[in-house]
């Protein structure tokens, strides 16, 4: 019986591969397996894999003929796993010796259906611990009372989906895969899904997780095109949210969270191509008048002025017709 599967995606990381696959080798253990997913890498990665193929213990390796992104390929794994917990990793983070029999012993111990915890955001020589926004610890709490307050952050807010452990259970109620073809806020749709339809979760002051950001080939460093599919990931959380039998009380934080993540993308404009960057705001602009008026009025009115006079300033933006993600 396999305990626990790691499902890595990994994409043109040859740099970085080698550090995830040691902090790998140094959680093996005989009943863990690390699902491998190559996403059609053009770089040294396909060979590194091979290797590690041969060498890590309980390594299986699935190759995409096409680039599908993360939230595809982390599909994929979840496919292929057997065991009973599943996780996740980035191809160009890497763990601390020993984690995963940690993580497996706190989500046994606790019961639940999915375990939060901390990690550790590491840029060049920098090291910051980012904590779960859950204030209790270690005990069982019902998912859907933590997506709120609206105006605070919460554990809707803290997406990793590497940053945690997943029973089975989850995945055959339908509650773990991500959204097919999204190539950026992938985890939004996917934590939101989890916190309304899961049963019951838990924080954990947990460390072993170290990612690492102002990788030069990872989405948030780019700004191309593929960044404005967090439109379509925020209205997949509204649309869903809209229809869920608390819709009053969860919209507003919905609606305030998908104003903060565009007024946060229109305050970095300039490192988008010029066409994105027009079409970031024809999106943006459409997309606040899709919301829910009266819960967007309510939402603008509790944010900053200065946000939220730019957002009003783009409601009332010409909107082409049919502007979608």
């Amino acid at each position: 019986m396999v305990k626990l599967s790691v499902i890595v995606p990994f994409y043109n990381v040859q740099q970085y591969a080698p550090d995830t696959l040691r902090s790998l080798k140094a959680n093996a253990r005989e009943d863990f397996e690390f699902i491998l997913v190559d996403d059609c890498s053009r770089d040294g990665t396909p060979g590194i894999l091979a290797r590690a193929e041969r060498e890590l213990p309980g390594a299986v390796l699935v190759r995409h003929e096409q680039n599908g992104g993360l939230a595809t390929a982390r599909n994929t794994g979840i496919d292929r796993a057997r065991g009973e917990y599943l996780t996740f990793l980035d191809g160009d983070d890497w763990l601390a010796p020993g984690y995963f029999r940690q993580l497996v012993g706190a989500i046994e111990e606790l019961g639940v259906d999915f375990l939060r915890t901390d990690h550790v955001q590491c840029t060049a020589r920098a090291r910051q611990v980012h904590r779960v926004p859950v204030g209790r610890r270690n005990q069982v709490l019902n998912p859907r009372e933590a997506i709120l307050p609206a105006d605070r952050s919460t554990s809707v807010d803290y997406a990793f989906a590497w940053a945690g452990v997943y029973h089975r259970r989850l995945v055959d109620k339908g509650l773990l895969h991500f959204t097919d073809g999204l190539r950026t806020a992938e985890d939004r749709p996917w934590i939101w899904k989890l916190h309304r339809e899961a049963e019951s979760f838990a924080a954990v002051s947990l460390l072993g997780v170290f990612y690492r950001r102002g990788v030069a080939s990872s989405l948030t460093q780019i700004g191309d095109v593929r960044q404005l599919d967090f439109i379509r990931a925020f209205d997949q959380v509204i649309a869903e949210t809209a229809a869920d039998r608390d819709a009053d009380a969860l919209l507003p934080k919905a609606v305030r969270t998908y104003c903060a993540i565009i007024s946060h993308h229109l305050g970095s404009i300039e490192r988008f191509e010029p066409a994105v960057a027009k079409k970031l705001k024809s999106l943006s602009a459409a997309a606040l008048r899709r919301m829910p008026q009266d819960v967007l009025d309510e939402a603008l009115d509790s944010m900053d002025v200065q946000r939220a006079t730019k957002l009003r300033r783009l409601r009332r933006r010409p909107v082409a017709a049919g502007a979608a993600a």
